[in-house]
């Protein structure tokens, strides 16, 4: 412990301070031109401008399903309304089912390698060059039945107008298409594959179909990119406009099915026994079975020959989907929430029992209760979770969803949390995008970055300590600790992005969740989020419509956040280099001067220890003439002048000096190195030698000077044994070998292990082994 005598701080030369600012421009300097000007479309603040418009689009579709050759055909009738102040001379639409033409874009530019040992998923490519993939279409007509100039431009397709559509205006037209439904399955790996499809069950000779992106849509028009039509690869999933649907869907007479939507016709396609149940449902505490899983199988038998339409209408939503079998249990229960009625309901086979019959629903009810606390009420009637062959996406009141237990009906714990953990996620898209209708095209991390986060919060308070893949900061650690080579910023388009799952997801997720938990305090965040979703409900926001919300609402420049989290590539790893001690020098000679010859008898070198062993006796020993004043003078003996010089320094004192003198603050001087990159705020652990510690939290700003080191005094009225840096792991530090001081090493194990053939049995399944169960039967 060094004792140190207080004196006046030396302020830094201006030379010395000009020349660490502009080390530290780039990380603390606002974002500034990275950012687009603000206008009256879209203010600083970042709220929707006065200005603010955006276009919108109705539908009205005749649809119907060929459950013999797996076709869909259809004409729509599509109503699109300029809000722009702007004339336009043609319109773009999207064809997103021409990514399975084996000829397009995303198809032959897919890269691919041939090793020793292929996947069935690396060679999707050769199944998709024998589907006959895409949009056939059959007309294009305006309102009078006149045929319209189209140019399909790969999964974009133009509309050249007779005349140019101007401001205010709107423009009907017509299209007839039709399309061949793939095999999900079968065609594994294919770009675009995941989203939708249908599922051949052998056993029973039935079909489970998951239809979307089915029909000819409008792309956006908006005061950022004019038209938004970027081609369709796969990833960067759609940007849409906002209208009014009715859709009719026709299907073999024995199928059930969901949709978008309400359902008009409940009389022409229902029994009366499901009638009555849904209305059961209405004010039912658990879910409600519509049709029964006997009743499905039943239902798998015999394939009915005659055709039922089945009718829905949709307001305000940007796009539909419907799904459609013989096959499905559907199970239902109505909620309330915020005062409107919400149907949360479920449609699965048989093999996805037992768990979809337990958590489906129940999941359902629950994500729209924590979404619609923390952003907007949700406003639709209705949420559908559906299970077939496409492991998780998402569309207006309908989603699409995997997690299967095995044949026994037995399953994991993986998969049980799986199941309901895509179901939080993609219900959770009504929020994002559905309702908040930022572009997926251009901005994946907008969606899937603060759906992901959201779904880590409903996950937590569906109970307690649940196994969140994602969000909690030390999740991310093994990414943000990958070469910087292999990193992208999250502010990278959805096509261009490399690894998407930890690039548009988990890094943005964890990224808001330390904005929650150590930047800005929950109540702070969360009166901002909501901030921002409440503004852009049912609109359509940009990044900097975020960020400067955020930052809006909170009171807080967060510039720097965006920067480093956002823009840049650099990951978090804040070491603690050195700590030294000292104490306040009281300058008392008869308290300080017996610590310090205790310390100087304490601090004996390795040669003076030996010396005293092996050198018997000195020259000075043997010649007593050679000692003179100083071989018997005691520096630390206290003299009437040091008692002096200690009375004149306590009279020139104030009363506040000398308490600080007295009271025994320990000062401890804290060296920190940013090897990372990254700022973040600074949080310690002290360990007090009582058995007691504390938290100091230092916000991010201690690296505005120096980005590289800083030096922080802290001090305590108790004794610290320890220093820890992110003892919570709250930062994603990508080292922590280097957070403490004294160092200590951390724990690990190890495992040894043979190479199994077989897969193990799941716990469920041990289980019943053990005590004698019998298997599920379905």
């Amino acid at each position: 412990m060094k004792k140190v005598i207080l004196a006046a701080a030396l302020l830094a030369s201006t030379a010395g301070m000009a020349q660490r600012f502009e080390e530290n421009r780039s990380k603390f300097e606002q974002l500034g031109t990275l950012l687009p000007t603000p206008n009256t479309y879209r203010t600083a603040s970042g709220a929707p401008g006065h200005d603010y418009w955006q276009q919108r689009a109705d539908y009205d579709m005749q649809i119907e399903l060929n459950d013999e050759k797996q076709q869909i055909t259809g004409t729509e009738t599509i109503t699109y309304f300029n809000n722009s102040p702007d004339e336009l001379g043609y319109l773009w639409l999207q064809l997103e089912q021409n990514i399975f033409d084996k000829n397009s874009t995303a198809n032959l530019t897919k890269t691919s390698a041939m090793e020793e040992k292929v996947s069935m998923y690396q060679l999707g490519f050769m199944t998709l060059e024998q589907f006959d993939g895409g949009y056939k279409i059959k007309y294009v007509k305006d309102k009078a039945g006149n045929a319209l100039k189209y140019t399909v431009n790969g999964t974009m397709m133009r509309i050249d107008l007779p005349h140019a559509l101007k401001s205010k205006g709107s423009f009907s037209f017509s299209i007839a298409w039709s399309y061949n439904i793939h095999d999900h399955n079968k065609l594994a790996g294919a770009p675009g594959n995941g989203r939708m499809g249908y599922e051949y069950f052998a056993k029973d000779n039935n079909y489970l179909y998951e239809i979307a992106q089915f029909f000819p849509r409008m792309a956006v028009y908006d005061d950022v990119y004019g038209w938004q039509h970027k081609q369709f690869l796969g990833n960067g999933e759609f940007t849409l406009p906002f209208g009014n649907y009715k859709a009719s869907i026709t299907v073999p007479a024995d199928h059930i099915l969901g949709a978008t939507g309400v359902l008009q016709n409940p009389n022409e396609v229902l029994t009366a026994t499901q009638i009555s149940r849904l209305q059961k449902a209405k004010t039912a505490k658990t879910p409600v079975v519509i049709v029964t899983q006997e009743e499905a199988e039943a239902n798998e038998k015999d394939k009915s020959t005659t055709k039922k339409t089945w009718k829905f209408a949709a307001q305000n939503v940007r796009d539909f989907a419907f799904a459609t079998s013989r096959k499905f249990i559907w199970d239902a229960m109505q909620i309330t929430q915020d005062g409107k009625p919400v149907m949360c309901m479920s449609y699965y086979p048989k093999e996805g029992n037992p768990l979809w019959g337990k958590y489906s629903t129940q999941a359902v009810a629950h994500t729209i209760r924590t979404y619609s606390k923390r952003t907007v009420s949700y406003p639709y009637p209705v949420a559908i979770s559906v299970h077939g062959p496409v492991g998780g996406m998402e569309y207006p009141m309908i989603c699409f969803n995997g997690g299967r237990p095995e044949a026994d009906g037995t399953y994991s714990e993986q998969t049980k949390y799986g199941l309901i953990s895509v179901i939080i996620h993609e219900v959770g898209h009504n929020f994002f995008p559905m309702i908040i209708n930022s572009d997926e095209r251009q901005w994946t991390w907008m969606d899937e970055g603060l759906n992901t986060f959201c779904q880590y919060l409903s996950e937590q308070e569906w109970q307690r300590e649940y196994p969140s893949r994602r969000g909690e900061a030390y999740k991310i650690v093994p990414y943000m600790s990958m070469e910087q080579s292999k990193l992208e910023p999250i502010m990278t388009n959805s096509e261009q992005v490399s690894q998407l799952g930890n690039n548009a997801y988990a890094k943005p997720s964890t990224a808001l969740n330390i904005l929650r938990e150590t930047i800005l305090g929950r109540d702070l965040f969360d009166y901002a989020f909501k901030q921002y979703a409440t503004r852009w409900a049912f609109k359509s926001p940009q990044p900097a419509d975020f960020f400067r919300t955020m930052e809006d609402a909170s009171g807080v420049d967060l510039d720097w956040f965006w920067r480093g989290w956002f823009y840049g590539t650099e990951p978090v790893d804040i070491a603690l280099e050195d700590v030294k001690a000292f104490n306040a020098d009281t300058q008392n000679p008869e308290k300080e001067n017996p610590i310090s010859k205790a310390q100087a008898n304490e601090q004996k070198t390795i040669s003076q220890i030996r010396n005293e062993k092996d050198i018997q006796k000195t020259l000075v020993d043997e010649n007593p003439e050679l000692k003179d004043f100083y071989n018997s003078y005691d520096r630390y003996a206290v003299t009437p002048q040091s008692k002096s010089r200690y009375e004149q320094y306590q009279a020139s004192l104030s009363d506040e000096e000398k308490k600080l003198l007295a009271s025994g603050e320990n000062f401890y001087s804290l060296k920190l190195k940013n090897n990372g990159g990254l700022v973040m705020p600074v949080i310690l652990k002290l360990d007090f030698e009582d058995g007691t510690n504390e938290i100091v939290r230092i916000p991010a700003e201690i690296w505005r000077m120096n980005n590289k080191e800083v030096s922080k005094v802290i001090h305590t009225s108790k004794k610290v044994v320890q220093f820890t840096l992110d003892p919570f792991q709250e930062t994603a530090d990508i080292d922590t070998d280097n957070n403490a001081f004294p160092s200590k090493a951390a724990p690990t194990r190890f495992q040894l292990f043979k190479q199994q053939n077989r897969r193990p049995a799941n716990p469920m399944q041990e289980a019943q082994q053990t005590q004698g169960g019998q298997p599920s039967n379905r």
